[in-house]
């Protein structure tokens, strides 16, 4: 080849004639995409910061602020709380295909809050029954089982079977045990606890599923599985082993200086609502 041939080639005006077919069509890569399982998926709400998964002892810790720093009293953080709850099961389940709703009521605040729940259910159209097992001889829970009688609220005094529950309810609210809860399940409370692992009706549970460990989830004894999970205040460790299709945080009364001391990350509540999804 002469000189002015290889002049020729590697003028600017040629070198961009070679070139421009490699310049004016562009590689569209597709965007890699990040598969996020649904445990990791429930570690994420609001601006995507990791909400909080509290363990027993810090559970207790928030709890014991509300009351004496913030001087919340405990019938008004149960009032919110079952409120919350019933506004997640009409979420979830309305009334207009789940209205027979069973409620299950344990002997502490988790119970009350079952309570609530039925009363403010009922309020929506539902007609919910209630099972109370071991009623707690307090003020407090005698005056919440006092407006459910009032309000013309039904109550069974013994567990319905499997069979029976299939026909007579759409729908189970498990409140039985809160995160004071360690296993094993008490004598009062097997019957029930035995209807919610065998019944294939979708099962609504306040805070921690019945017969779970508060941090570590199911135990070897209860491997009931809610279909909705409520946690309140703040999700517990438990909710992590949570497999449900719905899973709502309650609760919005947390004061923002207690969510910065725990670091809660809470997410944000849309709207004027009183639960969010997790």
């Amino acid at each position: 080849m002469s000189l002015l041939s290889w002049q020729r080639l590697a003028s600017p005006r040629t070198l961009f004639r070679l070139l421009n077919p490699l310049t004016t069509h562009s590689i569209k890569l597709k965007p890699r995409a990040f598969h996020q399982n649904p445990l990791t998926k429930r570690f994420y709400a609001g601006d995507k910061k990791m909400v909080k998964y509290l363990t027993q002892s810090e559970a207790i810790n928030v709890d014991q602020e509300l009351f004496t720093s913030y001087r919340f009293s405990v019938d008004q953080l149960m009032e919110l709380a079952g409120l919350s709850c019933a506004h997640a099961v009409a979420k979830c389940f309305p009334p207009e295909s789940h209205s027979r709703v069973l409620v299950c009521c344990g002997p502490g605040n988790n119970g009350g809050d079952g309570l609530v729940c039925a009363r403010h259910l009922s309020l929506m159209g539902y007609k919910p029954v209630i099972y109370y097992p071991k009623p707690t001889p307090k003020p407090l829970y005698e005056a919440l089982s006092h407006q459910c009688q009032m309000m013309e609220i039904c109550a069974v005094s013994e567990c319905p079977s499997v069979e029976v529950a299939a026909s007579q309810y759409d729908l189970i609210v498990d409140a039985l045990f809160g995160f004071s809860f360690k296993p094993p399940v008490r004598a009062d409370f097997v019957s029930v606890v035995e209807l919610m692992q065998q019944t294939k009706l979708p099962i609504a549970s306040v805070d921690i599923p019945s017969g779970w460990d508060v941090e570590k989830g199911r135990v070897n004894e209860c491997d009931l599985e809610p279909a909705l999970l409520i946690s309140l205040t703040a999700p517990k460790l438990c909710a992590r082993h949570f497999r449900g299709e719905h899973h709502y945080l309650g609760g919005r009364f947390v004061p923002p200086a207690l969510q910065r001391k725990y670091e809660l990350n809470l997410p944000v509540y849309p709207g004027n609502e009183l639960c969010v999804k997790l």
